[in-house]
């Protein structure tokens, strides 16, 4: 399954109990999988059956039946936006870094950053709201190289963590003005592109 919003992009693979002839490609209105999801979470059925028509896509779930017409068009060739390869990958736990970053983001308001600063051994999460107030905060991280600091909308950033699962996650970067990918560090099933903020020095 692949979402975007030209802004980030988020991968997820996930194996079936039972292959298919074929393949199967369908454009799922956003709403209608929130619609899904909050049918799912309220009832106690562990699978959903999915049955992709010409221009509808049908969703059962247990004895809730949901319909929706599909997106028309062609989905972007999304591995195309993917960069090839990355200057910087390091290994992080995932709960430690998304608690430091739900910590500074209270502070990021009014469409302020968050910056992130790697140096040798060492990730500061800071950012700052004139009239508001600033916040920072470090943590261990397996950095080295030349120090690079890069922007991100902080609930941008904050949802790619979020939606890993793993306890391990893999953080790739590039540069300051490059997209930075979080990836689950177990099977790699999930990947989330985050385009930068440009940061004012």
């Amino acid at each position: 399954m692949v979402a975007t919003d030209s802004y980030r992009l988020s991968v997820k693979r996930t194996g079936l109990s039972e292959g298919i002839e074929g393949s199967v490609e369908a454009n799922v209105p956003a709403r209608t999988l929130q619609e899904l999801s909050r049918i799912f979470s309220a009832g106690e059925v562990k699978e959903i059956a999915v049955t992709a028509l010409e221009n509808q896509v049908v969703f059962t779930v247990g004895d809730v039946v949901l319909s929706s017409r599909l997106v028309e068009g062609r989905f972007p060739n999304y591995q195309q936006l993917l960069p090839e390869s990355y200057d910087h990958e390091l290994r992080v736990d995932r709960s430690e870094l998304l608690e430091v970053v739900r910590r500074i983001s209270l502070l990021a308001q009014k469409n302020a950053p968050l910056r992130l600063s790697f140096t040798e051994g060492s990730l500061e999460v800071s950012a700052q709201t004139p009239d508001v107030g600033e916040a920072s905060e470090s943590l261990p991280v397996p950095f080295s190289g030349e120090p690079i600091e890069i922007g991100f909308n902080p609930e941008f950033f904050r949802d790619g963590l979020d939606s890993a699962e793993s306890e391990e996650l893999v953080l790739k970067l590039i540069s300051p003005l490059r997209p930075g990918l979080i990836q689950s560090g177990g099977d790699g099933g999930f990947i989330y592109l985050v385009m930068p903020i440009r940061l004012n020095v």
